[in-house]
């Protein structure tokens, strides 16, 4: 029965996005749409932008207004929330690997990966070129676009800030941590996306926008699910409210809802951006 009612709220949150663009395109289009869709019209530095502001949107909501506020109320995140043992939701870093997981088990050849100069998991500390480049994103907070000759992939790397007081505590006190003086608004890393093609259709844009859409539905109902095992803490009540009301988590469609609301009109924007 959760497999159903995780598939069906995949394709709500899908067809959500794809009827989005519909309308805004003026409805089904036409068979000189249809060509001009198949057609390179973005570039793939704008295509990892667009799902970069997606991105963006989708973890300062989780920071903000689930970990942060269900902190207040006694929630716990922790980084070994899949233990059995651990009644907890992911970090916001951990929330984020969800997503990237979710994606890469799919079809569509997107990266998605965070790393720092000063990570508390060393295997996520940039090297070579991404170093090089991160100090410049450091000191003006602009995205890098640059070709892997290794990987063979187009690569954009994206400022990862210090948003909320729960990042900034965390990484303060955590006991791996390498630097204990994190501020809000510090450049804490970078979000880098990866794809092979230098350029994408207007139906592989959407495509890998609705492969993020997709990784943040897995992961959120995933936590949701961890929720329903708890055993030795308080459940939150899932439905409509929000930890801000109380000890309330909202249900996917809600959080979803939240998200597109908050980031549609700029990936609207930037799609219809070619005709």
């Amino acid at each position: 029965m959760k497999n159903l009612i995780h598939t069906l709220i995949i394709k709500t949150a899908l067809f959500a996005v794809l009827s989005l663009t519909l309308n805004a395109c003026g409805g089904v289009p036409d068979e000189k749409e249809k060509t001009a869709s198949a057609e390179k019209v973005f570039s793939v530095d704008e295509v990892l932008e667009m799902v970069a502001k997606e991105n963006d949107v989708t973890r300062t909501l989780y920071t903000k207004a689930i970990v942060g506020e269900g902190k207040k109320q006694g929630m716990k995140f922790d980084e070994d929330w899949r233990k059995n043992d651990v009644e907890a939701g992911p970090l916001p870093a951990l929330f984020l690997r969800g997503i990237a997981t979710s994606i890469r088990k799919g079809t569509v050849p997107l990266g998605l990966y965070l790393g720092s100069d000063f990570p508390i998991n060393n295997a996520n500390k940039l090297k070579g070129k991404q170093a090089d480049l991160f100090e410049k994103i450091k000191k003006d907070q602009k995205p890098q676009f640059f070709y892997d000759e290794e990987q063979k992939l187009h690569t954009a790397m994206f400022a990862d800030l210090a948003s909320a007081d729960a990042c900034v505590t965390c990484h303060n006190n955590h006991k791996q941590t390498s630097k204990t003086d994190w501020k809000l608004g510090d450049v804490m890393g970078s979000t880098t996306w990866q794809y092979p093609a230098d350029s994408l259709s207007y139906g592989d844009a959407i495509k890998v926008l609705n492969a993020y859409a997709k990784g943040t539905v897995d992961t959120y109902i995933e936590y949701l699910n961890e929720v329903e095992s708890f055993k030795n803490s308080p459940k939150p009540e899932i439905g409509d409210k929000w930890p801000s009301k109380g000890n309330y988590l909202p249900k996917p469609e809600v959080f979803l809802d939240s998200v597109r609301k908050l980031s549609s009109f700029g990936t609207m924007k930037n799609l219809l951006s070619f005709k």
